[in-house]
């Protein structure tokens, strides 16, 4: 089992990062730290020397799926001698290399490093990225229900060119979670950034920010902190008043 606790059954927000070195200053907002293995330099250095207080998400993100691992066996290698560290909590592994309808993944490394993280106890997330559209609301539920089946949350990931498709993705959203789905939800871009806070309303367990802006690893991050006061503020329940 991971040395560090990790529960996603409330929201999770995940302060997104190359360098554990930035894991003190996302304490004070943050409940886990995304380590982003693909753009880190000595990944397995850092984390070897890691001493910090927040568990890790270990992402190694491939070039296929918009990250910067374009060593397939290698990447998958490095996510599997990461499980081996207590502070890993979170393993994230993409849909499609878990499923095999990426030509360039290597499936079976991948299920293996799936079987491996389970038996240590740590989650998977099964990520779902599209940076070019957001389809359709039937389409998107069942994006999250082959992710929820090849892992323990579905991460889906859309690119929102108008409200209209923000709208779909918080539908989805609510449609899966009410079908008892764990799922993580996010429009990128600028037409999907209010998602980020507004989808943990609908039930989305996983937030994701930069500790500050100049770092964000995705397209539409909010900064941490800003990110922390607007989910907290929108689901923090409030007495009734009248008006």
């Amino acid at each position: 089992m991971s040395g560090f606790e990790l529960s996603f059954d409330a929201f999770v927000l995940a302060a997104s990062t190359d360098s554990l070195a930035d894991e003190p200053a996302a304490r004070e907002h943050a409940d886990a730290v995304e380590f982003r293995l693909d753009l880190a330099a000595d990944p397995l250095a850092q984390l070897a020397g890691y001493d910090g207080e927040l568990p890790i998400i270990a992402t190694n993100r491939a070039a296929w799926e918009g990250g910067e691992a374009t060593d397939e066996a290698g990447r998958l290698a490095t996510l599997a001698t990461a499980l081996e560290d207590d502070a890993v909590a979170a393993v994230d592994l993409e849909l499609n290399a878990l499923t095999g309808r990426a030509a360039a993944a290597d499936t079976d490394t991948a299920r293996d490093v799936r079987a491996s993280a389970r038996e240590a106890g740590v989650t998977v997330i099964a990520s779902i990225h599209d940076f070019e559209a957001t389809p359709p609301v039937a389409e998107l539920t069942e994006r999250l229900r082959l992710g929820g089946e090849a892992g323990d949350i579905a991460k889906l990931a859309t690119t929102a060119h108008d409200r209209g498709d923000a709208l779909d993705l918080l539908t989805a959203t609510h449609r899966a979670t009410a079908a008892g789905r764990r799922v993580a939800t996010m429009g990128m871009g600028a037409a999907g950034q209010h998602t980020r806070a507004v989808a943990p309303v609908y039930g989305s367990t996983i937030g994701y920010a930069p500790v500050a802006a100049a770092d964000a690893t995705a397209p539409g991050q909010y900064p941490l902190a800003m990110l922390r006061e607007l989910v907290d503020g929108l689901t923090t329940p409030t007495a009734n008043t009248d008006v």
